[in-house]
């Protein structure tokens, strides 16, 4: 569709604006933190201004030439409603707030490309005066959708007031898909239009590549020899938020198995969960650590995780062959179990339901995986998934960066200023 022409990253001038709302955890960030990577790789040139609104950018690592500016924090209390998470402002204030940050740094930095993240609109549709700017001056747009965004009903009674599939239609150059169409198609599902049709690109799947050598804060020595005396098996819950209970049930289910339990809460664990998280690892002789820096990259030093259901997690894990575990989050989206049985039904992993969840069914599930081992799961994933997303994505990127857009009428740019 686009004619590629960049050379060397296709001169200073090539700026991208990647925006994720970030209600709940880090996995949109984290998405486009290794979008932008791949970016800046292809284009050393390029620039990308990251907008988020998620506390602990800085601790994942930024790739060179990418830049961060904090959106005042959000807190997700339903589906698509979304409060001020520490200011004591309502929710329009908070929306207005955020709105006229994001409209005030397009005007600015004046973006080649804008890569928005599942919310086409942005939460509460406050990116929408920003898009309106960023067409004034010719500017190209994409949206960037998760291989599964919920149940189709919910998705499309959420869809309906603002009619966000002609919203699409109308805004977007491009629609990513960071999935495969045979695991699960948006397209179908949500109902997408013959126009959005044309211009979805599925990418595969989207991981941050790092080696086994990948920094990290916690010494792992004693852990990666070779001989150690019982396997070792992680539990994670991504950010933390909501985590506790998973954490808790690991935790007990660690006490005299066969392998050693290592917990990672996360950064958004709440003070009172961690300290809960604590006491009990004193008596279950759990490893425990609230955040880790590049915690991927320790996948491959591992025997087995635990987790819930999240895109980044589950689908580092699966890419790196690590006999994983899945407790996926049901509510208030259907999204983690809806991934969880589709990578179950490719023979990727293993699914507890959160109502089967105790220490005992956990410690089984975890000594079956372990002995189910790395080699034939990894194999299997390879087989049957691409975990090169980020740089399809980004050369995606780069060639629309590459053409050329009409800028909307003098008339349109004076209202939209």
């Amino acid at each position: 569709m686009f004619k590629t022409t960049f050379k060397n990253g296709g001169g200073p001038g090539m700026r991208f604006l990647f925006y994720s709302h970030d209600g709940l955890g880090l996995g949109h960030t984290r998405r486009h933190l290794a979008l932008a990577a791949a970016l800046t790789e292809l284009a050393p040139e390029a620039s990308v201004l990251l907008v988020s609104g998620a506390d602990d950018v800085h601790r994942l690592g930024l790739p060179d030439n990418v830049e961060v500016i904090k959106l005042p924090c959000l807190r997700k209390v339903a589906n698509d409603h979304y409060v001020s998470r520490r200011l004591r402002i309502s929710t329009s204030q908070i929306r207005a707030l955020r709105s006229a940050l994001l409209l005030a740094t397009v005007k600015s930095y004046r973006p080649t490309v804008v890569l928005v993240d599942k919310h086409p609109l942005g939460a509460g549709g406050e990116f929408q005066a920003a898009l309106e700017k960023v067409r004034t001056y010719g500017g190209h747009a994409v949206l960037g959708l998760r291989d599964i965004l919920d149940e189709r009903e919910t998705v499309l009674q959420e869809w309906a007031p603002e009619n966000l599939q002609a919203a699409i239609a109308e805004f977007y150059d491009l629609v990513f898909v960071y999935g495969h169409r045979s695991v699960f198609d948006p397209i179908a599902e949500y109902d997408f239009s013959p126009a959005v049709v044309e211009r979805t690109r599925f990418c595969g799947y989207v991981i941050n590549r790092e080696e086994p050598e990948g920094r990290s804060d916690i010494r792992w020595s004693a852990l990666t020899l070779q001989n150690r005396p019982r396997p070792v098996v992680l539990a994670t819950s991504g950010g933390g938020e909501d985590g506790c209970p998973l954490l808790e049930t690991f935790m007990r289910a660690a006490a005299g198995a066969a392998w050693q339990g290592i917990v990672v809460t996360g950064p958004m664990t709440p003070l009172h969960d961690f300290k809960r998280l604590q006491r009990l690892a004193d008596e279950t002789k759990v490893m425990l650590h609230s955040f880790v820096q590049n915690l991927s990259s320790l996948f491959w030093s591992v025997d087995g995780l635990v987790c819930m259901g999240g895109y980044n997690t589950l689908v580092e894990a699966v890419s790196r062959g690590l006999p994983t575990v899945c407790v996926p989050r049901t509510a208030p989206r259907a999204e983690q179990l809806l991934r969880a049985l589709a990578f179950e039904r490719l023979g990727l992993l293993r699914t507890l339901r959160p109502e089967q969840l105790s220490a005992e069914t956990l410690r089984n599930q975890v000594d079956g995986a372990v002995r189910d081992g790395r080699q034939k799961a990894l194999d299997r994933a390879n087989a049957v998934l691409s975990f090169d997303g980020a740089r399809k994505a980004a050369s995606h990127l780069l060639a629309l960066a590459a053409t050329k857009s009409e800028p909307a009428t003098a008339a349109s740019e004076r209202a939209a200023s």
